[in-house]
């Protein structure tokens, strides 16, 4: 049996058409019809039900489905090892990220990288969880970085790396700014911005306000905005407080233009998680990363920009 054979067993399975797999391989009908006469004369069984609907798979066929799907996968990593035996000489990591860990946590990691290894190329998607997780498990690319929950499925491998915490941000000159936390009663009567629904943080907000007894609509939600930046401008002319990560606030903070301050006896956080696909084998540009995303002394630096000078490099290349 030859690899081409299963692939187009798998398509006309999952099209329950041959016209339609036919189209999808770039083949035509009859040599896909063939193919599938030759693999039931091969196994002595029949693995379709034609009828002028399309094709169902039988008992026995959707037997051969499933080891078919394995052996593919497995043919696959098969292939994606053996290139890794090839010398290395650099080579190209596409990241998925979603946009708080793009847009704050990834410029700062990926600056560091550079002076580790200027001969690894990044490259850089922003998206949502959802459909990161879609595109990790689709083979879109091959790693991602997410805040937030992460829809469940055995072919996804969750690491957390780093744990982010959400605090409460207001105007420097904010009466709140020199209190250091507030309670959820008090924030009740401001006037809060937050992220748009379906985005990781409000996610996160939602089931922490769950958790302390609260609801939504127990806020006073003025503003619903779809970026972290947005947010900080309309924060920052005084028009409402907001909760967003520690870390997208340094700057401003730091400036005197905003104020991170804290929920009264809380502690409001998320994991920021590496998704990767369980079928994929890892190349040796995206080992290094995970390497340097698990080495908590050496992302410490990072995310602070503490990485200046050749004594960065050398302390990580040495563990």
């Amino acid at each position: 049996m030859y690899q081409q054979e299963f692939i187009v067993f798998k398509a006309v399975a999952e099209t329950k058409n041959i016209t339609m797999a036919a189209k999808q391989l770039h083949i035509s009908q009859p040599a896909v019809s063939l193919q599938i006469q030759n693999i039931e004369n091969y196994y002595g069984a029949k693995f379709f039900n034609r009828s002028n609907k399309g094709v169902t798979l039988t008992k026995a066929g959707h037997i051969f489905y499933d080891y078919v799907c394995k052996m593919l996968d497995m043919l696959t990593r098969v292939q994606e090892e053996i290139n890794e035996l090839a010398e290395d000489h650099g080579g190209e990591v596409e990241i998925g990220a979603t946009l708080t860990i793009g847009e704050y946590v990834l410029p700062n990691i990926l600056a560091c990288l550079y002076m580790i290894r200027p001969d690894i190329d990044f490259k850089v998607t922003i998206a949502n969880t959802e459909t990161i997780a879609r595109d990790i498990l689709e083979r879109k690319y091959r790693i991602a970085l997410v805040e937030g929950p992460i829809p469940e499925n055995k072919d996804l491998v969750v690491e957390n790396f780093w744990h982010d915490e959400l605090v409460v941000v207001v105007p420097y000159h904010h009466p709140w700014a020199q209190k250091g936390s507030i309670t959820l009663n008090e924030l009740t009567k401001a006037k809060l911005i937050l992220r748009e629904v379906g985005s990781g943080t409000r996610k996160v907000i939602e089931l922490f306000f769950a958790e302390k007894g609260f609801k939504l609509s127990d806020f006073n939600i003025t503003m619903e905005l779809g970026s972290t930046q947005s947010i900080k401008n309309v924060v920052a002319a005084g028009l409402g407080v907001t909760i967003i990560s520690a870390l997208t606030v340094r700057k401003e903070n730091e400036e005197k233009i905003l104020k991170a301050i804290k929920i009264k006896d809380c502690y409001m956080g998320r994991p920021l998680n590496i998704l990767t696909n369980a079928n994929n084998a890892k190349t040796k540009e995206e080992h290094f990363l995970i390497d340097f995303l698990h080495n908590k002394d050496m992302l410490e630096k990072a995310l602070h920009m503490d990485c200046v000078g050749g004594d960065f490099a050398s302390e990580f290349l040495s563990r």
